[in-house]
């Protein structure tokens, strides 16, 4: 049902063929792997009801996965017929481009990875399936099983959710393996350039042995470049050029699963999980000769902080996100002290929180099927409009994506995209 005409912008990007530029969210929690557009002009105040909705479309499948936008189309994943897809929409009605069956399984959880570069697009099923398809036609490139070619596994039975990161000519991802925690393939080809062996030894015995359900994000922490990622036993940090491990963080590892991508600020790593053990904390990493450390900062037990997996967004100095294991009670809070910066409120919806953040505001959306507008304002907690999704086909958990002046929202076989501009 298209509701609108496209904009002008949009009508330029696809009939330019441009190739997909800064502002497209081509990948997890956008281009910085943080959840931050750099939009701007968006409104600052929804009015009663909610902003404009663009269109909604059917038929993407079921499935948890959010979306990813690049060179005018928008990819996500969905379970159609027992099979799980790689689906591709147009940006302008969000109609089919192509749709790709990649395995069984249960339904995805992963988003869509494109590379700017070469177009490649890459996906993952709940049974961890990896594949890479060109982005303009859906044609199988190749495609790997983190089971069979790596051992792998996860931490518990919700299977694999991670989103691959794309770096330079490689693919890193985490099949969760013994001696394949986190893997380094080739982005073109699949082939491994390196494998890194689970430091489950050394790390500390919280948490579980596999994969979380986190995302790779890229740090400079004391002065080595790195991959950060939040496995079953807790926070690792991996050297980019051949995978050797460099430091590890277990105290906030859960049993059941650690979920939200960490956030980096040059040497310091903030990591949260939910449940009845994780936490939060912010640890920062320190070289003295060849070995870094990770020295924990502050920490916090979960009944007083925990992010369950709806994501944490760093502004300035401070972090804001939904505390609370099945709920999303707003917070801001200093990542360095680990102050609380807002009195605790209900929040306008119930259930996890899914947080983007542009333009000054945080996009909260709630599992209860509402959004919500509040300024990032450390000074206190204001909510700038709410309104309740178009569709309701279950828990309102993937991640929203704002892009080029429009809020999409995935809804399992649903994708809805809103007019947000001033």
């Amino acid at each position: 049902m298209n509701l609108r005409t496209p904009s002008l912008a949009v009508i330029i990007c696809l009939t330019t063929g441009m190739l997909a530029s800064a502002a497209d969210w081509y990948q997890w929690r956008g281009p910085d792997r943080d959840g931050i557009s750099k939009e701007s002009g968006l409104l600052d105040q929804w009015p009663d009801g909610g902003p404009s909705l663009v269109w909604r479309v059917r038929g993407l499948g079921r499935g948890m996965s959010s979306v990813a936008i690049a060179n005018g189309r928008i990819y996500s994943m969905g379970k159609k017929g027992g099979v799980t897809h790689i689906v591709c929409r147009s940006l302008r009605d969000g109609s089919e481009v192509w749709s790709t069956p990649l395995g069984a399984g249960g339904d995805p959880n992963c988003t869509p990875t494109v590379d700017p570069e070469s177009g490649l697009v890459f996906g993952m099923t709940h049974a961890g399936d990896l594949m890479c398809v060109d982005g303009s036609t859906g044609d199988e490139i190749w495609k790997k099983n983190f089971q069979s070619d790596f051992g792998g596994s996860m931490m518990s039975q919700w299977g694999y959710s991670e989103s691959p990161l794309v770096d330079g000519d490689r693919l890193v991802c985490t099949p969760g393996a013994d001696k394949a925690i986190i893997a380094s393939l080739d982005k073109k080809t699949g082939r491994t350039i390196w494998t890194t062996s689970s430091p489950q030894e050394q790390i500390g015995k919280a948490g579980k042995n596999g994969a979380g359900y986190s995302s790779i994000v890229i740090g400079n922490g004391a002065g080595t470049r790195q991959y950060v990622q939040l496995i079953g036993r807790g926070v690792v940090g991996v050297a980019a050029d051949d995978g050797r491990p460099l430091w590890s963080y277990n105290r906030v590892a859960n049993t059941t699963a650690n979920v939200p991508t960490p956030i980096i600020s040059g040497d310091y790593v903030f990591c949260t999980s939910g449940y009845s053990a994780g936490g939060a904390a912010l640890v920062q990493l320190r070289k003295t000769g060849s070995r870094i450390t990770a020295t924990e900062v502050w920490y916090k037990q979960s009944k007083e902080l925990q992010n369950h997996h709806g994501g944490v967004i760093l502004v300035g100095q401070n972090l804001f996100f939904g505390h609370g294991h099945n709920n999303g009670f707003p917070v801001c809070i200093n990542m360095r002290s680990g102050r609380s910066l807002w009195q605790k409120t209900r929040g306008a919806g119930s259930g996890s929180a899914a947080v983007v953040f542009a333009d000054g505001h945080l996009y909260f959306r709630y599992e209860d099927g509402t959004m919500a507008l509040i300024e990032a304002d450390p000074q206190g907690y204001k909510l700038k409009g709410t309104f309740t999704i178009a569709a309701r086909n279950g828990k309102s958990w993937p991640h929203p994506v704002i892009q080029d002046g429009n809020l999409y929202l995935r809804d399992q076989d649903e994708l809805l995209c809103y007019d947000i501009r001033k």
